[in-house]
């Protein structure tokens, strides 16, 4: 594995580990942060288990429908530390041909009173990789990642 596949981001947030992940595992929270506003998420299935489904949509302003956004598979989770998942699987390990391959490793790491969030997210090629970044994903998770602490930071 060499960098030219993986897109890493981190941000300190003032709120503790627990904090975090209930922004993470409860879906009504998730929906509030997981997409950049003002586009509308729509948690459909989160089941935070290996094996467990993934799947989110989003909705931008004045569409009728949500369209697709993501649809994976959780390969880890363990409470308060780290979330794992794949868009390669869905729910129940199934094989899936997602419009882009990745694997998102999530890390929770209890910091100076906060909680250092860290996202490294794994390609299947440098291709991919760049794709990803011209996207805006530093723009797109770094905006996210904000939302999610202006959620978390708010309730303290």
């Amino acid at each position: 594995m060499t960098n030219d596949t993986t897109l890493s981001i981190s941000r300190l947030i003032a709120a503790p580990p627990s904090a975090v992940w209930n922004a993470w595992s409860v879906p009504e929270n998730l929906a509030k942060w997981w997409i950049p506003a003002p586009i509308e998420c729509q948690v459909v299935t989160l089941d935070l288990r290996p094996g467990g489904g993934f799947v989110t949509r989003m909705r931008e302003d004045g569409a009728a429908d949500f369209q697709p956004h993501v649809d994976g598979c959780f390969l880890e989770a363990i409470p308060e530390k780290k979330l794992v998942f794949t868009t390669v699987l869905t729910e129940g390990w199934q094989p899936a041909e997602p419009w882009l391959a990745l694997t998102a490793i999530l890390t929770f790491e209890a910091q100076d009173g906060g909680t250092l969030y860290s996202a490294r997210v794994l390609h299947k090629t440098p291709e991919d990789s760049a794709k990803h970044d011209e996207m805006g994903f530093y723009e797109g998770w770094g905006t996210a990642i904000g939302q999610l602490a202006e959620l978390v930071e708010q309730r303290g």
